[in-house]
């Protein structure tokens, strides 16, 4: 009845709860003594067979399990619909904890599920799954969304929050453009804050990694405007700071982007000077982030503020947490903790390649 087990992202203050359905169904989720819909206006929602439902964190995180409820649809009429009998599956949920948090970072997986999964068993138990930006190979199939669910499913069972971020390569194919309706999202925006107990974070969207005007996007984007909206956006979280990063039980700051984009790329991909400049600004000035977590360059590094990597005036160090090869992946654990970050790098064979603290 489900395809596999639900993905619980973290998105602002909620939890979007995604999961898709074997046949066409409705979907409910109950969190303690309330029932949460995947509803249109009112309408409950069964075209799609990708369900989505918002539930509060701090209502999560409280009850510690979650029942998702599944009515198949036997025809929709205008009339007396008929349904086939519900069947409801629970959930335990764990929250991160205060302090101590186990994360893996999975970026560049191209489509890849078997290896990711065994480069983050290498590095044992987590309690957050984040997700970086080409997890698909692009966005011209939607059942290459299922790829993103089945990793969701294996890693975390359906019981430990998930951070989403979207790549340069999700921004191709005919899907490209639904893109947020297959994935987390606020308000259909792929850039947004989160906070997860004593950790609070923020996701920036580069969006494409060449101008515009590149010939092999055919005239299908146009993210210059889309970062002049991101630049807006860092500056009203920094002027409600105190409901953001400077909440009480804030210890943690992280800062996720597909691109590293306070890094000078070499042409064509040396875009938006001005626009990332301001973004390290606001960031280094303002929110004071204590590491930015990156993907895209296939590579696996630590970068330090005033490096060799460092040409916008990165606000932290930069962790580059993801190296595809062939049959080959590898990526990066965190321990978050309150006196530091510990990064250790795993690859699919189960090796430990090389770790650092800061």
């Amino acid at each position: 009845m489900l395809k596999t087990a639900p993905a619980v992202f973290a998105v602002e203050h909620s939890y979007q709860i995604m999961v898709s359905t074997t046949v066409p169904a409705l979907f409910w989720v109950r969190v303690g003594d309330t029932e949460y819909f995947d509803e249109s206006n009112g309408i409950m929602r069964s075209l799609s067979d990708l369900h989505r439902v918002c539930v509060p964190m701090s209502e999560l995180d409280k009850a510690g399990e979650y029942t998702v409820f599944v009515r198949p649809l036997i025809e929709r009429k205008p009339y007396y619909t008929e349904t086939a009998p519900v069947q409801e599956f629970t959930y335990r949920f764990y929250p991160a904890p205060s302090d101590g948090i186990r994360a893996y970072h999975i970026a560049d997986a191209h489509n890849r599920v078997a290896e990711p999964v065994a480069a983050c068993r290498a590095f044992g138990d987590i309690d957050l799954l984040i997700l970086n930006g080409d997890v698909i190979d692009h966005s011209g199939d939607p059942s290459k969304f299922d790829n993103v669910y089945e990793i969701c499913s294996q890693l975390t069972g359906g019981s430990k929050p998930v951070i989403f971020s979207r790549g340069n390569h999700d921004m191709r194919g005919n899907y490209a453009e639904r893109f947020a309706d297959y994935t987390p999202n606020a308000n259909g925006h792929t850039y947004y804050t989160f906070r997860l107990g004593s950790v609070w974070g923020i996701l920036l969207d580069c969006g494409e990694d060449k101008v515009d005007e590149c010939e092999a996007y055919g005239h299908t984007v146009c993210c210059h405007q889309f970062r002049q909206r991101q630049t807006a956006f860092l500056k009203d979280v920094i002027a409600k700071k105190e409901q953001e990063y400077a909440a009480d039980g804030v210890d943690l700051r992280l800062v996720i982007a597909h691109v590293p984009f306070t890094k000078l790329h070499q042409p064509p991909f040396d875009i938006e000077k001005e626009i990332y400049t301001e973004w390290a600004r606001l960031l280094r000035e303002e929110i004071e982030p204590d590491v930015m977590i990156c993907g895209h360059e296939h590579v696996l590094d630590v970068w330090m503020p005033c490096g060799e990597n460092d040409t916008y005036g990165q606000p932290c160090p930069v962790v580059v947490g993801a190296k595809p090869s062939k049959e080959y992946w590898a990526g990066c654990g965190y321990i978050f903790e309150k006196k530091g970050i510990k990064v250790i790098f795993t690859d699919n064979t189960g090796a430990i390649l090389k770790q650092t603290a800061f």
